[in-house]
């Protein structure tokens, strides 16, 4: 009745041919005939740190999608995501920072921003209507691909939530917390993906979607039920079901049932971990109690908040107090290459296992530092080379920017994680 599959990886040549290898297997059926369909990926594109940080949807998985849909001779592939609306407020592309747009510029795919789409109306409860990007309902295939974590507000977050990235706008999404479980299994009742592909090659636990840790478990996981794959990512991660709100409601509406259940239960997983559970600050968890959220959105709402919140003090004070995961940066990275420090290098080929496009890392470091011509047609400026390095024997050139703070909080954690 259910297809649900898992696969174990650890680099960008395993992702690719596990890829490439589960979706001949188990779900070439699925794809339509037609190779002018309208293909569009949903990778969760939540906030400007990378994949590395266990935040968002790893550039080698989305990579390796690419990759077949191409073999196959499908030539209309879209990447679609409204990111976060903080950034989309503060006029901040996700998609250009984690480099997504580059991404889709070396494969020649379109690359959407769905906060600037047209929408088509969905349904939330207490008769909110809502606009999901046109994209999203007009596609002949589907493709959802989030990411695999932890998250304060939802318990986790796989399949079901990250849909939430369908809605244009900051307008459309903060409709979703009248009642934010019930209109996330709303939103997936009526966007309706056909495959989803988790990436949790590197997760994250703890206080998701942003502030957790990255934790390298190496699989991911496929299937063509969102409730399924949910479920089956919270026994993967020994995280109550029950505590995960768009799951808890799903259940309560009778769409998640006892055969649904039964099947996660049996199904033979090779691996399970126990993650941190998503535990916020005092004042995060005051208010986001369900007795209390209601009066707290009433406020969040209105126009005083929202020019609070685009202050540079108030934004601070809210990152500081755990209201927002978030950190604001305006400053772009400024990208003048890479180079090799010869004497710290230790050939571990690390850097190669994480490069999305295949460059021959560390070698080609030494082609006019980092600017060769392998880094002229390959390079995509993802820097996951550059983080992942345990010697830091890769020398960045230029301004970080914006890096700096993904630096700060998680280069030291990455260096060690990926050792």
């Amino acid at each position: 009745m259910f297809r649900f599959d898992a696969i174990t990886v650890d680099s960008v040549k395993k992702i690719k041919s596990g890829i490439k290898q589960l979706l001949d297997e188990r779900y070439s059926d699925v794809f339509p005939p037609d190779k002018k369909s309208k293909i569009l990926i949903k990778p969760n594109l939540n906030s400007n740190m990378n994949a590395l940080t266990g935040n968002t949807t790893d550039l080698r998985v989305v990579a390796a999608v690419i990759e077949y849909l191409q073999d196959r001779g499908y030539t209309s592939i879209t990447i679609g995501e409204g990111t976060n609306s903080g950034y989309y407020r503060s006029n901040i592309s996700v998609i250009e920072r984690l480099r997504y747009d580059e991404l889709g510029l070396y494969y020649g795919v379109m690359v959407k921003d769905f906060n600037y789409s047209d929408t088509a109306p969905v349904h939330f409860e207490k008769g909110v209507e809502a606009g999901v990007a046109k994209e999203c309902v007009e596609a002949d295939f589907m493709i959802n691909m989030p990411k695999l974590k932890t998250h304060f507000e939802a318990g986790m977050t796989v399949c079901l939530k990250n849909l939430i990235g369908c809605l244009v706008g900051q307008e459309n999404k903060k409709k979703t917390h009248g009642a934010l479980s019930d209109n996330i299994v709303n939103l997936n009742l009526a966007v309706k993906p056909d495959l989803h592909i988790v990436d949790g090659v590197i997760a994250m636990e703890g206080l998701g979607p942003t502030r957790g840790t990255p934790r390298r478990t190496g699989v991911i996981f496929a299937g063509d039920d969102p409730y399924i794959v949910d479920l089956m990512c919270a026994r993967f991660a020994s995280f109550p079901y029950q505590k995960i709100g768009p799951i808890a409601a799903a259940k309560r509406r009778g769409i998640v049932t006892e055969e649904h259940l039964k099947f996660v239960k049996a199904f033979p997983l090779e691996r399970i971990h126990t993650f941190k559970p998503p535990t916020a600050g005092p004042l995060a968890t005051f208010i986001h109690s369900p007795k209390r959220q209601k009066y707290f959105l009433a406020i969040r709402q209105t126009p005083l908040f929202n020019y609070l919140c685009s202050t540079e003090i108030g934004g601070k004070l809210l990152y500081l107090t755990g209201l927002r995961q978030d950190v604001f940066i305006r400053d772009e990275m400024q990208w003048e290459g890479l180079s090799l420090k010869k004497e710290k290098c230790t050939n571990c080929g690390i850097c190669a296992k994480y490069c999305p496009t295949e460059i021959a890392l560390p070698h080609a470091l030494n082609e006019n530092a980092g600017m060769g011509n392998q880094w002229q047609s390959k390079c995509i400026r993802c820097l996951y080379c550059f983080s992942v390095c345990p010697n830091s024997a890769i020398e960045f050139h230029g301004t970080k920017g914006f890096m700096e703070e993904q630096d700060r909080q998680y280069g030291q954690i990455i260096k060690k994680m990926v050792r």
